[in-house]
């Protein structure tokens, strides 16, 4: 978007403007009387006004932003190509400076002043510029040896942005009402509260949780505070501060929880092209069921699902890694656990580049059974010459002393690889003392050409006197991690919270391969075994699928098998389900992307070891102008007595928050639930409280004073709220951020000056978009001087800021307009080209489309 004098002053650049075929348009032409026109010269040939012009900037044919640059007279130069408009862009050392050119080797920017104006082709040597006015592109070009010598996405830290000082309440709420048939009635409800404040650079945050369950006489309600942590990034360091509660990286060792202190490398601020992983979570449940996801003890995800597979891939985990368990809590109160493995590729490096952690705190479990240990820990990940990466690091508490040395290399076609050996002495709960070693194999490759991608193959081997800084914190031998459970379920201890030091691990092996097939679909494989000494007892987990598309019709194919140690039989699992594109088929064009509503229609079936059956066919898709209203309806039928099934479900985005309801029953026994959630989050800064949709964990302010309800693009359902603010949350740490309105659902009395933001944010921050709005009148105004009209070309300003060229007959249209002031109007050089005009708008002006009046300007 242009200064508002662009548009006008373009018309009458065509006007006056002289061709390549070198005609001219005499001004006169536009009047018999000189005095009608006013002085048009500096539009001659194509040459247009001076001013501030909103283009497109690009260094090098590389995009760097959509931004406001000043524009000053100055003469066609050779270093100008196809660029006669006679107008130089006036750069500041600063702006030039975050472009990436290395200012300081030009002698002629040695003694400029930052925020001075400069002619950049004057100041360094073969510098050009090519502005096209038709397309606002400002093309500039420096030669390579005066840039900077930074990565291909490289943002210089000069801007990137702390953010704002706010507030932070982020909650989500799920409930759940259950009944059945000889049974008593349940409740269950869940609130999960993420709060945190913002001061500078610190960021502070807490994260606790209450629930409340009914049923089997007897009610449970339970506060649990998760974590609180303070952190900042160091940026000098590439580095994050985090003091409190947190996790220490998996690279080399387990990840551990802890209260104390760490400082460990952030590779987010890095490039993308010098950089160096939450997993996706899949099921078959066999009813309407709860899936729980725990990891370190904690619980950090709660849905429900209907019958047949799922996959969950929206985890926001607590820590970076660490084994997450996944509970599928079924209708009828049975229970299915099984763990998923969570850790990350070889940990190659680029040459020279290190990657650190150091860390002193004492342990943080979950669990009362395990003892809060101080310990120590420090990795080191170091980029060697020729694909090599070596790593080690160090483990030491009161009881225990663990080092690891390893070491990595990306053999080229056949992948990338790592190998390390951990030593470590422990002692244990009944003060036995143990020494002993594990090796660990990690591969990884992508085989595009084939689309084939090996993501992980795991292998690690341990002796029988190895033993980790988590298994030492136990205070008994054997026991159950956890014995407490919902008061709606039968009161019983969960087989997969058994542990036992005596039976140490022995190896473990764990895989995830996936396959391209054409354009058809795709397949994928994905499981683990852990063995241990002294039993027979493995845990299994092996999950396998296929899925496939054809002219918008989708399938899918999915078995899982899980064995844990203590049951008697493993449980098996197999699910299919295709989806039909209703609105896709009902289109007159046949084409989805066409469609504002989607509609599917889905069915499926599973069954599982012992013969059960469960068949579901439903309806589901996306309401309202945004696609923010989700909806679905199930009907199904079980057998073995299981009878008939089905659920009506809804979810709603808006500004304010997510919300969501649903309903399902099962004939068996007859069950009866309902189930409904809120999340959203509040946010108070300097200009008072914005209600968001659920935050991430770094997030952007939308601040259009004024623009009351416009949507922010890329959002579904986001709009500002009535006074013009808004939070779009989930923003990238160090990358450039695209924040856009959209100019068609503005109010009539609010123009904006540009309609995109661009903001580079670091980790945690709230940072603020700032978007110039012009909040008044819009008026189509006659102007008359000495009984004439105003000249044709005049140029029309309030102290506001806004103007306007006079067009024929006197007339000029201003927006942004207060309800009463001065117009300034010049036609020409001295007092004798130059008038004010005084107005006032009528009441109601701002709630027009536009006013239409007459002034006389003296």
């Amino acid at each position: 978007m242009t200064h508002p004098v662009a548009p006008l002053a373009a018309l009458v650049a065509l006007l006056a403007m002289k061709s390549h075929a070198e005609a001219y348009f005499n001004p006169a032409f536009l009047s018999d009387d000189a005095s009608a026109v006013a002085d048009l010269s500096r539009f001659q040939g194509d040459a247009q006004a001076p001013g501030i012009y909103r283009v497109d900037l690009y260094l090098n044919e590389t995009f760097q932003a959509r931004k406001d640059v000043r524009f000053v007279a100055a003469a066609a130069t050779p270093s100008r190509r196809n660029d006669d408009t006679g107008l130089s862009p006036c750069l500041t050392p600063d702006m030039l400076t975050a472009m990436g050119v290395n200012t300081a080797a030009a002698p002629g920017l040695k003694n400029a002043r930052a925020d001075s104006c400069l002619d950049i082709t004057s100041v360094i040597e073969g510098a050009t510029v090519d502005f096209d006015f038709g397309k606002l592109r400002l093309a500039i070009s420096v030669p390579q040896a005066m840039m900077n010598n930074s990565a291909r996405g490289y943002i210089p830290p000069s801007q990137w942005d702390e953010g704002i000082n706010a507030l932070l309440l982020d909650y989500n709420f799920t409930g759940a009402n259950s009944e059945q048939r000889n049974g008593p009635a349940s409740n269950n409800y869940f609130l999960g509260l993420n709060s945190g404040i913002n001061i500078g650079p610190w960021r502070l945050r807490d994260y606790s949780t209450w629930s409340y369950s009914s049923g089997n006489q007897r009610n449970k309600s339970e506060v649990r505070h998760i974590n609180t942590w303070l952190e900042r990034a160091i940026i000098p360091l590439r580095s994050e501060l985090v003091m409190g509660d947190s996790t220490t990286p998996s690279d080399v060792f387990d990840s551990l929880g802890f209260r104390g202190v760490q400082l460990a490398s952030d590779d987010n601020m890095l490039p993308d092209s010098l950089r160096g992983f939450a997993p996706t979570i899949r099921g078959i449940a066999r009813s309407h069921a709860q899936v729980t996801v725990r990891q370190n003890g904690y619980t950090i995800y709660q849905s429900y699902v209907p019958p047949g597979a799922f996959a969950i891939n929206d985890l926001f985990p607590t820590s970076s890694s660490g084994d997450l368990v996944v509970e599928v809590k079924e209708s009828d109160g049975s229970i299915n656990v099984y763990s998923v493995p969570y850790s990350s590729v070889p940990v190659l490096q680029r040459e020279g580049h290190i990657k650190y952690a150091a860390t002193a705190g004492e342990y943080r479990s979950s669990s009362d059974m395990q003892e809060a240990v101080k310990f120590a820990q420090s990795t080191l990940i170091w980029g060697l010459p020729a694909g090599f990466t070596a790593y080690g690091g160090t483990q030491l508490a009161q009881d225990y002393n663990a080092v690891a040395l390893g070491m990595g290399v990306n053999i080229g076609q056949l992948g990338a690889l790592s190998l390390d050996v951990t030593q470590a002495n422990s002692r244990l709960a009944d003060d036995s003392r143990h020494s002993g070693s594990s090796l660990r194999f990690l591969y990884g490759k992508s085989l595009n050409e084939l689309g084939t991608s090996f993501q992980l193959i795991g292998y690690r081997y341990s002796t029988e006197g190895f033993y980790t800084l988590e298994e030492t914190t136990w205070k008994q031998m054997s026991g159950y991690a956890d014995e407490e459970q919902d008061a709606g379920t039968p009161s019983r201890p969960v087989t997969s919270s058994f542990y036992n030091l005596r039976d140490s691990k022995r190896d473990k092996v764990q895989l995830n391969v996936s396959q391209q097939l054409g354009s058809t679909g795709s397949i994928y494989l994905s499981g683990s075994r852990q063995s241990y000494w002294h039993t027979s007892d493995t845990n299994t987990l092996l999950q396998a699928g296929y899925s496939g598309n054809i002219s918008g019709v989708s399938w899918t194919l999915n078995y899982s098998y899980n064995k844990v140690p203590g049951l008697h039989a493993a449980d098996n699992r197999v699910a299919f389900g295709f989806s039909v594109p209703l609105s896709q088929w009902l289109s007159p064009e046949g084409d989805i992307t066409e469609q504002n509503n989607s509609a599917y229609a889905t069915y499926s079936v599973s069954s599982d070891t012992h013969g059960r059956t469960t068949q579901s066919a439903g309806l589901n898709g996306t309401l309202l102008e945004d696609n923010n209203l989700n909806y679905s309806a199930q009907q199904g039928y079980q057998n073995r007595g299981g009878g008939a099934n089905g659920s009506l479900g809804a979810s709603y985005n808006g500004s304010w928050g997510n919300a969501s309801a649903g309903y399902n029953y099962s004939d068996s026994g007859s069950y009866q639930q309902v189930n409904y959630g809120l999340s959203g989050a509040v946010v108070l800064h300097r200009n008072g409280l914005t209600l968001s949709q659920p935050l991430g964990d770094t997030n952007v302010l939308i601040a259009a004073p004024g623009a009351g309800n416009v949507k922010v693009e890329d959002n579904a359902g986001l709009r500002t709220d009535w006074r013009g603010y808004a939070v779009v949350p989930y923003a990238t740490t160090y990358r450039m951020n695209r924040m856009a309105l959209d100019t068609r659902t503005l109010p009539d009395n609010v123009d904006l000056e540009g309609t995109v933001v661009n903001v580079v944010p670091t980790r945690g921050a709230l940072v603020r978009a700032d978007f110039t709005t012009h909040v008044g009148a819009r008026a189509l105004i006659n102007l008359t001087h000495d009984g004439r009209a105003v000249p044709f070309g005049a140029m029309v300003t309030t102290k506001e800021g806004a103007s306007g060229i006079v067009g024929d007959n006197g007339q000029v249209y201003l927006s942004g307009l207060a309800r009463q002031g001065q117009l300034i109007v010049r036609w020409g050089e001295g007092d004798s080209r130059q008038c004010v005009a005084k107005y006032r708008l009528p009441e109601d002006a701002a709630s027009k489309a536009i006013n239409k009046l007459t002034r006389v300007c003296r």
